[in-house]
């Protein structure tokens, strides 16, 4: 193992300061148990890039003065030549840096939903099993401010609500194991659970490229994040330019401390929104009912939540806007209609009751 002692600049100690800050958020959240005498583990999300390279030095450096241990998660996506190669530096710089244990995975990517997301979706996968495999605490995440701005515009951009323009949470309580990682800030309520961490939110992309430079890390640099095909690097090259030139620096941080807003009043309002549910709901044959008189005495924002929330709880089914909306219409425009069925569920009204049951395969079929 090579001895890293690079000098303090402040790059350096902005991203240490942003990985100590983050791993003392593990107490927090991981349940109390019994620690091996060496401490729980992390593994660091590692590509090679910039980020990912910053944020595994400053994990190798910060872990172990926090009692943590700390290992690395390399996935080689197998989308590039000369993947296996880009894998195995990594490998050499986890363990130059003294991360351990060091995991590489090729993992097969998809294509529903687009390559990037294809991509997420089996790197996430990956990083479950890993988890698994080692019963680590957390899997920390290479995002930066950069990164969060690019999302909040994309979400912006699609129309695809508040709940994306809270863009990426820094602490993450996500089911892994069967669907991947979802952007949104609010994963699935049911199944397996995972503590994904996103130390770097606050740090911008130079920071990380100015502490490699600094510690004498050599960065992969993926011809990926050059590629104009890919929309978030569209984004990146040209749609953040523009506006920073148009309106002014600082539209990246302003971007992301809209998130930081949209995310805290976004958990006040699912906050209420728990609280109402206890009140409203019990438990029907094979399902759950919500009084529709509580749902009508309550605003558009918190009477949404509730059906959203009641039935991610209850049926582990994530619903879009319009579809959350289909079901509040049985609420607000009541005309005897007949019964909804949308994926996973069948949504019906019996008088001032609303009744959700799980669909059977005809159901989702009609």
């Amino acid at each position: 193992m090579t001895s890293r002692r690079p000098r303090l600049t402040p790059a350096i100690a902005d991203v240490r300061r942003a990985v100590r800050e983050s791993l003392a958020l593990l107490t927090a959240f991981r349940p109390p148990a019994p620690e091996p005498a060496e401490g729980p583990l992390v593994l660091v999300g590692l590509s090679g890039g910039p980020d990912s390279l910053a944020l595994a030095a400053a994990t190798a450096f910060e872990a172990p003065r926090a009692g943590i241990r700390a290992g690395a998660i390399i996935v080689d996506h197998g989308l590039q030549d000369g993947s296996a190669r880009v894998a195995q530096r990594a490998a050499e710089q986890a363990t130059e840096l003294g991360l351990h244990p060091i995991i590489v995975t090729r993992v097969t990517v998809g294509a529903e939903g687009g390559p990037e997301a294809a991509a997420r979706e089996a790197r996430y996968h990956a990083y479950a099993a890993a988890i698994e495999t080692t019963d680590a605490a957390a899997v920390l995440l290479g995002h930066t401010l950069d990164d969060q701005a690019e999302t909040v515009l994309l979400g912006l951009a699609r129309g695809s609500g508040a709940n994306s323009l809270q863009g990426m949470s820094p602490v993450v309580r996500a089911e892994l194991s069967h669907s991947g990682l979802p952007d949104d800030p609010e994963p699935s309520r049911s199944g397996s659970h995972h503590l994904l961490l996103r130390p770097m939110l606050g740090i911008r992309r130079s920071t990380t490229e100015a502490f490699c430079e600094d510690s004498g890390l050599e960065p992969w640099h993926d011809p990926h994040n050059s590629d104009s095909s890919f929309t978030r690097v569209r984004v990146r090259r040209n749609v953040l330019p523009i506006l920073e030139a148009e309106l002014g620096p600082g539209i990246a941080e302003a971007l992301a401390r809209t998130a930081e807003q949209l995310r805290e009043d976004g958990s006040a309002l699912d906050h209420f929104a728990e609280e109402l549910i206890e009140d409203l709901a019990d438990h029907a044959e094979a399902g759950i009912a919500l009084s529709v008189r509580g749902l009508q005495a309550n605003p558009a924002a918190l009477r949404q939540r509730i059906i959203r929330l009641t039935v991610s709880a209850e049926f582990g089914v994530a619903l879009s806007r319009q579809q959350t909306l289909e079901v509040a219409r049985l609420v607000t425009d009541w005309h005897g209609q007949g019964p909804l069925h949308l994926p996973g569920i069948r949504v019906e009204r019996h008088g001032q009751r609303l009744v959700f049951t799980a669909a059977t395969q005809k159901q989702e079929s009609h």
